[in-house]
């Protein structure tokens, strides 16, 4: 059963770009490791200061993100860097559509 996470936070003025980096950080090490069963996006929106992550895993347990270090150096500043504190949501997807 796949479980699904989505993550919404807002991020203070200036700090956009650092963590962007940092998330960008998450993903060079998740195309390293390939956790199997497990999808990750992340979006920026208009304003470019909230973000929104999407996780769907496949297998049972924690998330293969709390074993990344770049995923730990990532949470590690997260509370300074926001200014709306990141609100965790299991989420159940009704759909999805790819035109690949």
């Amino acid at each position: 059963m796949t479980r699904h996470t989505v993550v919404r936070y807002t991020v203070k003025a200036g700090c956009e770009e650092r963590n962007a980096e940092l998330v960008r950080a998450v993903y060079r090490e998740l195309a390293a490791v390939t956790p199997p069963g497990f999808r990750y996006a992340t979006y920026r929106l208009d304003g470019g200061r909230t973000f929104v992550h999407v996780a769907a895993n496949d297998a049972e347990g924690t998330t293969p993100l709390t074993g990344l270090a770049a995923f730990r150096a990532f949470q590690a500043g997260l509370a300074e860097r926001c200014e709306q504190a990141p609100v965790v949501s299991a989420a159940e997807q009704i759909g999805v559509f790819s035109a690949t």
